[in-house]
């Protein structure tokens, strides 16, 4: 995978992004309201796990899985014990 995906969640009142960048080496960066909050290596087609929180009081854990492959990525986020699919977002 050689370009770039990215998704988008709106979740209680907080924007959750993530950006998959293809190519050697590739990353996965988790942004919360437009800050990063996680990244990771991309490891080939293997699914990988980012973790942050929204600011809310108390501070809600977010966890991002995402599938870069084979094919079209795939992203879920689980907030609150709800997993929801992350949209595609063009940028």
């Amino acid at each position: 995978m050689a370009r770039s995906h990215h998704f988008h969640l709106d979740a209680r009142s907080h924007s959750v992004t993530v950006s998959i960048h293809g190519g050697h080496p590739g990353l996965v960066e988790l942004l919360v309201d437009g800050k990063e909050t996680g990244r990771v290596p991309l490891r080939g087609h293997r699914p990988q796990v980012l973790t942050g929180e929204l600011p809310t009081d108390p501070p809600l854990p977010v966890i991002v899985r995402v599938v870069p492959g084979p094919g079209t990525p795939r992203c879920t986020a689980v907030i609150d014990g709800a997993e929801t699919l992350m949209s595609p977002r063009a940028f």
